[in-house]
């Protein structure tokens, strides 16, 4: 949306040529940025009313030359005019390329962004999972409404987004939307897949996000304590939806499954492995990669318990799982049924299979990265960081060997 507009011709002095004669040049502002162009005519400097904008004196070529900064301002006033109505940005240098027919069909950001969610969308359950096309949208929808309140308009060019498009949007999103850090990041994140498929396609000649740098906060995550697992297992509910979510989640807990991973889990993810026993071997939703988790006894039980159920059967699941949105409600239920002063969520037993109930007992973190199915060890070693009760046990056995010795 503009707030300023105007025009201006004047002499560029210092371009004279060889008969001392001057170009006239156009200058056009919007919203304070400039753009110029030739007009293809020369004058003598003297002869140039700088007040008025114009060629002094009443000749026939005075007027002639009049008329015609005359018929080229009245052309850029229509162009303006023009882009007004369209209700989209523009700049000076939007109105100077229409005006010298260099103006090219201009690619729009959301338009752009669109069609790249509606490939996600056809590529889900094959290059995509569902929750990554839902946070493509999300991020789409983000950009759209910031784009209308800063911008008053309904999309831009894609070629408008600059350094101060991409931090504006950052602060939008943490301050307007209340986003955390890593949040915003992650949006923004998405957000610079468009343009890098813009720049590729050489509809922008610059990468906007060439000196943004996206660096995420170590957050540490919370688990549930051997204590807390223990009350949750113990726990005699009254309904059978406290206890079908309280049973889902400790199976989670002692497998380190994703809610998206356990509702797709069926019969045929459960093999024989090479110790003989039960293995769960699934790709995860969410970046497709392996993971090789031996059954442990509670995990196991919990299986046999439904697999008469005939939800889970009825839809060839092995696990009768409720919405993600319901698993969380009831969890928050459940934790202050169970005396659990913290944030119950479904993945929060993603966090308790790595940490209490693998790395504290002495599980490998390679063998818990393969099992959660990490690509990069340095994901896995987050969980270890956090987990100051194994330290201090690995220096207390250090203290006894040390005084034995």
């Amino acid at each position: 949306m503009f707030e300023t507009y105007s025009t201006l011709f004047y002499p560029k002095n210092s371009n004279k040529d060889k008969s001392g004669k001057v170009p006239i040049y156009l200058r056009i502002t919007v919203n304070g940025k400039r753009s110029e162009i030739s007009i293809r005519r020369k004058i003598r400097p003297e002869n140039w009313n700088t007040d008025t904008g114009s060629l002094r004196g009443k000749s026939v070529e005075s007027g002639n030359f009049n008329r015609y900064l005359n018929d080229i301002r009245s052309r850029v006033d229509k162009i303006f005019e023009q882009l007004t109505k369209e209700d989209i940005h523009f700049t000076a240098q939007t109105i100077r390329n229409i005006y010298s027919g260099k103006d090219q069909k201009k690619k729009m950001l959301l338009e752009i962004f669109q069609n790249h969610n509606d490939q996600v969308d056809r590529l889900v359950g094959k290059d995509f999972a569902a929750g990554t096309a839902e946070r493509y949208r999300t991020a789409k929808k983000h950009i759209s409404e910031y784009i209308t309140k800063e911008y008053r308009v309904k999309d831009i060019p894609v070629q408008d987004v600059d350094h101060q498009f991409i931090t504006g949007f950052e602060y939008y999103l943490k301050t307007e939307r209340n986003c955390g850090h890593n949040t915003a990041v992650k949006y923004i994140t998405n957000f610079k897949k468009i343009i890098r498929i813009a720049y590729a396609n050489n509809w922008i000649q610059n990468d906007p996000f060439l000196h943004w740098k996206a660096k995420l906060k170590i957050v540490d995550r919370e688990f549930l304590t051997e204590g807390e697992i223990q009350k949750l297992i113990e726990k005699d509910f009254h309904t059978d939806r406290l206890e079908l979510v309280r049973d889902i989640f400790i199976f989670s807990c002692f497998t380190g499954l994703a809610y998206a991973d356990v509702k797709k889990l069926t019969v045929q993810n459960i093999v024989i492995g090479i110790d003989g026993h039960k293995w769960i071997k699934i790709n995860r939703s969410k970046t497709d990669s392996l993971s090789n988790i031996p059954l442990l006894p509670t995990a196991i039980e919990i299986i046999k318990k439904y697999s008469f159920d005939l939800v889970a059967s009825s839809r060839e699941h092995l696990l009768p799982i409720l919405t993600n949105q319901k698993m969380n409600a009831y969890l928050k239920e459940i934790a202050d049924l169970c005396e659990i002063d913290k944030n119950l969520t479904f993945h929060l037993a993603r966090h308790t299979f790595a940490t209490t109930v693998t790395l504290l007992n002495g599980v490998p973190i390679e063998s818990v990265s393969k099992m959660l199915g990490h690509k990069n060890l340095k994901t896995t070693q987050h969980y270890a960081k956090i987990l100051d009760q194994k330290v201090s046990e690995d220096m207390q056995a250090l203290r006894s060997r040390l005084v034995n010795n």
